[in-house]
């Protein structure tokens, strides 16, 4: 009998347990818990390099959400501890592990949130009162590649993604008004580099840069550097790469950032 080895990651620890014990009574699941992002990252790190990867994770929607007034959760981890919010676990799992299967358990039904799971990577939206047997179908469901939804989210979750689809469009449109250069530049900004930086990168004046900035923030429409990025990344815009640590080109010769030759 081939085994279905589930990760739950909920920051609810009672229900995390619950939740764990009973899934691991069926006969043909293995089961593990984590109690944050983090955490899950971790144990699906683990399980990559013994050779026993998890085919299914089920992620708390709310995870990293904490009680009223506390820090927001991160969208991304950078030093693996903290909160990691559940919709982005999902995006990374996906870019990390695509074969992985992803379920997002909700208290609630939110169709915004459930269509920002189904663009993150995740397969299915539950809810976390749903029966054991109905989770147990969602969970044999998407590793055959089914999504899964409640019937009472579908239309909802449609019209979500279909005002998402359009917004991503006109965002594109914008973008294809940019000059090259002036799509190099925000590139720059996308990856969080400023004027000064920019125009070593670019080989410009200062003065150029903020020419350039100036003309993208007209084009796109947007009064800010914040807002510009937030477009182009809707766009599907990426970050300038960064340059090779080792070294740079000056004039045909390759020298070395610490100034000596190579």
């Amino acid at each position: 009998m081939a085994r279905i080895r589930v990760l739950v990651v909920d920051d609810h620890r009672i229900f995390a347990e619950s939740l764990a014990a009973a899934l691991a009574a069926e006969p043909d699941v293995d089961v593990a818990a984590a109690g944050s992002g983090p955490a899950a990252l971790r144990c699906l790190e683990r399980g990559a390099a013994e050779g026993r990867r998890f085919d299914v994770l089920l992620v708390d929607a709310e995870l990293g959400a904490g009680p009223p007034g506390s820090a927001p959760a991160r969208p991304v981890p950078d030093d693996g501890e903290g909160a990691v919010d559940g919709i982005s676990l999902v995006a990374g799992v996906r870019r990390a592990q695509p074969a992985l299967r992803t379920v997002v358990l909700a208290e609630k039904d939110d169709p915004h949130r459930a269509a920002l799971a189904l663009q993150a990577g995740a397969s299915g939206w539950v809810a976390k009162d749903c029966s054991l047997q109905r989770l147990l179908a969602v969970v044999r469901g998407v590793l055959r590649d089914e999504t899964h939804l409640p019937p009472a989210l579908l239309t909802g979750v449609l019209r979500e993604l279909t005002a998402a689809r359009k917004h991503r469009t006109d965002s594109e449109r914008l973008v294809e008004s940019l000059t090259p250069r002036e799509r190099e530049v925000l590139r720059c900004m996308v990856a969080g580099l400023g004027r000064k930086a920019v125009a070593e990168r670019l080989f410009l004046s200062p003065h150029t840069v903020r020419t350039h900035m100036q003309n993208v923030l007209g084009k796109l429409g947007v009064h800010s550097t914040l807002a510009a990025v937030a477009l182009a990344r809707r766009a599907g815009v990426g970050p300038a790469e960064p340059l090779p640590a080792a070294s740079v080109v000056l004039a045909g010769d390759v020298v070395e950032r610490g100034g000596q030759p190579a």
